[in-house]
């Protein structure tokens, strides 16, 4: 089959999709209120992405918890409800799919990792797993992440001037090599060493590149799922060999053979890793039976040898293959990667804006460390449990990841017709309102992680506002690793008894069925983050580094036309920060801040 003909039937196909899926909705619309239908192809689906925070938060504060956009294949559910939210990833799972260009897609780049794998398999990886993130284990690895934050402080450091004035630095990529230094270290026991190496070896390299080339290719996902539905694996290979020659010469095609290159660096790398670490492992001399508290041995390094220990002591019944171990390397990179990254750069520029915010936090973390002012302060070592337990350090977490989620939403499928009761009654086309909504078979239900984490129902009137502050007079400020009661029936919270009074993000027994502070960053069930333990001590303890020797403020110098760098976060697969135009090109992600020294006043708020 040529070129030309591959092109023609997926373009018949998809417009015989098209025609055939709206004359199947259309008379049986979805009963809510919703904005305008937009583009007649591909509806107002786009506009969660073109019209950023702003647009994703006012269309659910307009129309209520669940609202009926259109999308290239017929009507979509954006919800924000807390009890839709709870059927969607806890109770009623098993209806909500995620969409199959999704799960196929990730299988093809990553393997069979968490985030490719359904049913009895995703179960299965699942169980084995969980004790892998246990608190026991992100406490043992701590110590990996001190050098890392340690080097990044000290190269930002270098680059400034000894006077105490400031200089305008990027920080973007120094953060970015970071958090890759944080999860090859952390989660492989691979030291890739970006921070201190002038140029990075292909592995580190492919990482780094792979988050912002999903972003470009996310149009390519569903077609590269039906073909891995129809043809077999050395027909794909051929389709993907004949789409990918160097002779066609569009960007989008620049960027398929870039991602093509990557996922081969990656998968090359990742395996010589895993058979390095498989083959030391059964060197190794072992006891006939080994205790599962193996998983949290002293002498284990690295995520990755955890999991394989784990593994080597399960049932052969519920142990993962060589395949599904790789998988879950390359899932775990991939997701720890560019989601840090955000997180500390959102981190860092809102501690910029909020200079009584930074000073606080810099107090705290020098009262913890129990350093003079006139101290050494070249480094910070706390312990696990004093770390995770600063209160305002946990604020300024906690209220970053609520406001600014990494993944913004999240895409469900609908397996059969169901019913979504909500907790806050919603708008519905008669101008009425609904506590419940009928969803047909097949449809696409997108969970706003971003609307749900500032409905104002649950998190109050300044939902939309940063205020770590918040999470202090709240007694969800106890440690992070108690707060994660499973939840009842009709997304009630059983309150730990060790708490009483007002609790953050719950309303009358209602609360969101997320895993981490009752938000929904991490989403919640059993398709839930499985490392966020590992994120929140990554984020936590490279910002106490950062902040206790380092000054960050917002850009103030004019560049020659006397325009000042502005920033703005642009919402694609991730939030992506670029300078705003005239300075900018509103493109480049990056991150320029002021930055210098600390000095004693700086400790003063």
């Amino acid at each position: 089959m040529t070129l030309i003909q591959v092109c023609v039937l997926g373009s018949f196909s998809f417009a015989l999709c098209k025609v055939l899926m709206l004359l199947l909705r259309r008379p049986h619309g979805i009963d809510l209120d919703g904005p305008n239908r937009g583009n007649w192809l591909t509806g107002n689906l786009t506009s969660l992405f073109e019209g950023g925070v702003d647009y994703c938060v006012h269309i659910a504060e307009k129309y209520g918890g669940a609202v009926r956009l259109h999308g290239p294949l017929g009507e979509t559910v954006y919800v924000s409800d807390p009890r839709a939210l709870y059927h969607m990833v806890v109770k009623d799972q098993h209806i909500f799919d995620e969409p199959k260009h999704f799960i196929m897609s990730n299988k093809l780049a990553f393997g069979e990792g968490l985030i490719s794998t359904v049913g009895e398999q995703h179960r299965r990886q699942r169980k084995l797993l969980n004790p892998v993130f246990s608190t026991s284990n992100m406490r043992r690895l701590l110590c990996i992440l001190h050098p890392i934050s340690d080097r990044l402080t000290s190269t930002l450091a270098s680059k400034l001037p000894t006077d105490g004035s400031h200089k305008e630095i990027d920080v973007l990529p120094w953060l970015s090599r970071c958090a890759l230094d944080g999860v090859c270290q952390g989660i492989l026991g691979y030291p890739s060493n970006t921070l201190s190496a002038a140029e990075n070896d292909p592995y580190a390299e492919a990482l780094r590149k792979i988050g912002p080339l999903i972003g470009k290719l996310m149009k390519v996902r569903p077609i590269a799922a039906i073909i891995m539905q129809y043809c077999s694996p050395y027909w794909s290979r051929k389709i993907l060999d004949l789409v990918t020659v160097p002779w066609l010469p569009t960007q989008f095609m620049a960027d398929v053979r870039e991602m093509r290159r990557i996922l081969q660096t990656m998968d090359s790398a990742s395996r010589k890793v895993f058979l390095e670490k498989k083959t030391t492992m059964e060197a190794e001399e072992m006891p006939d039976s080994i205790d599962t508290t193996c998983r949290d041995s002293n002498a284990m390094t690295s995520m990755m040898d955890i999991m394989l220990k784990a593994n080597a002591v399960s049932s052969n019944a519920e142990r993962l293959t060589d395949a599904e171990l790789l998988g879950q390397m390359n899932v775990m990179v991939f997701a720890g990667l560019d989601t840090t990254t955000s997180a500390l750069a959102r981190c860092i520029y809102l501690l910029a804006q909020h200079s009584d915010a930074q000073a606080r936090l810099r107090n705290e973390i020098r009262n913890a460390t129990k350093i003079l002012e006139d101290g050494d302060m070249s480094s910070v070592e706390l312990p696990y449990d004093v770390l995770m337990n600063l209160p305002f350090l946990d604020g300024v977490v906690k209220e970053t990841l609520r406001l600014y989620p990494s993944l913004p939403v999240m895409g469900r499928v609908t397996s059969k017709a169901t019913t979504l009761p909500l907790a806050f009654p919603t708008r519905s086309r008669s101008g009425g309102y609904t506590s419940a909504v009928a969803i047909p078979e097949g449809t696409l239900t997108i969970i706003s992680i971003l609307a749900a984490n500032r409905h104002k129902g649950m998190w109050g009137a300044d939902a939309n506002e940063w205020r770590p502050e918040r999470w202090l007079s709240s007694l969800l400020a106890v440690p992070s690793q108690v707060q994660e009661a499973d939840c009842s029936l009709h997304g009630e919270d059983v309150v730990s008894t060790l708490r009483s009074g007002p609790v953050l993000g719950v309303k009358d027994s209602v609360r969101f069925p997320g895993v981490y502070s009752n938000m929904m960053t991490f989403l919640g069930g059993s398709r839930s983050c499985i490392g966020f333990k590992f994120a929140e001590m990554e984020l936590k303890q490279v910002l106490a580094t950062l902040v206790l020797r380092l000054h960050f403020s917002l850009p103030t110098e004019r560049n020659a036309h006397g325009h000042v760098k502005e920033i703005e976060w642009k919402l694609k697969a991730f939030h992506i920060p670029v300078v705003k135009p005239p300075a900018g090109d509103g493109l480049t992600p990056q991150v320029p801040l002021n930055v210098r020294l600390v000095k004693k006043d700086d400790f003063i708020w």
